[in-house]
């Protein structure tokens, strides 16, 4: 059976702390901010994140650079004889071609798994990869079923601002000031590769319960009952997310919810405030 590493970026939300607990290697995903390049978790916090936005300081998520993530790969070499990338969804970076592209020149060794995913649901990829290795599956094998299933996850956001949307060049500046002048706060999914406009909420009760018909809706018409795991999740917001989280459990009694954070990576593009809801369909093969 072979030794297989499984890593991941921190685009999944496992910080460097619970990767050490996990087993798991994390890559550290680079931000410059003014300028100046801080790496997640390791120079810069979540905290620090969120209080340089408030200081609206100019942000921008990166790619890891080639030699940081071949150094991460030639270190778990030492001890294993493969290992299992997960980062995070090719459609809403170029990191995951990049991580392919170095990959060959290592022959079967290094594996990228194009997941599709992001944040919560990335980090369940992880997870079942791990539980996979564990199960005595290789590299190329736990890869594959991944790939499969990378489809069968839902996350819903909704947005507290626009002006991040507006930053990011993802709405007009007039579309910004008539929604904001409107109270609208957008929901947005995150299904498979890309980040989409789902719907418009006028109010916060209004928003958090079209999340939770869009998650009933495709655990029942795409992933079926009892067969999901479910996350409450938020972006700073530690007050409205405790009655979230309840509201959440409330709505689907019988299934265990775990809480999260939203991944720096998304934060970045939707600012603080947000609440979201996900689902990932339990592994067929564990």
């Amino acid at each position: 059976m072979p030794r297989v590493a499984v890593m991941t970026d921190s685009n999944s939300g496992i910080t460097q702390l619970d990767g050490k607990n996990m087993g798991v290697g994390v890559m550290p995903m680079p931000f410059t901010i003014d300028g100046k390049i801080y790496y997640e978790d390791v120079s810069l916090s979540r905290e620090e994140f969120f209080q340089m936005m408030a200081d609206d300081k100019n942000i921008l998520s990166s790619q890891p650079a080639p030699a940081d993530l071949l150094e991460m790969w030639d270190k778990a070499l030492e001890k294993n004889d493969q290992i299992v990338y997960i980062p995070m969804s090719s459609g809403l970076s170029g990191s995951c071609q990049n991580a392919r592209m170095l990959a060959n020149d290592y022959h079967g060794k290094v594996y990228v798994v194009n997941n599709q995913r992001i944040s919560v649901t990335q980090k369940r990829s992880v997870q079942d990869a791990l539980q996979m290795a564990a199960n005595g599956m290789d590299a190329a094998r736990i890869r594959e079923v991944l790939e499969r299933e990378r489809f069968d996850s839902s996350i819903y956001i909704m947005l507290d601002t626009l002006k991040y949307l507006k930053k990011g060049g993802r709405i007009t500046p007039a579309a910004a000031a008539i929604g904001t002048l409107m109270r609208i706060k957008p929901v947005l999914q995150i299904k498979g590769e890309r980040l989409d406009a789902f719907s418009k909420a006028r109010t916060l009760n209004q928003g958090k319960t079209t999340m939770i018909n869009a998650i009933r809706h495709d655990i029942e018409n795409l992933y079926g009952e009892n067969n999901v795991w479910m996350y409450a999740v938020h972006a700073q917001v530690p007050d409205e997310f405790a009655v979230f989280r309840k509201e959440v459990r409330d709505a689907f009694p019988g299934y265990e919810v775990e809480d999260d954070r939203l991944s720096l990576s998304i934060c970045c593009h939707i600012g603080p405030g947000a609440l979201a809801i996900a689902c990932a369909k339990k592994s067929s093969k564990l």
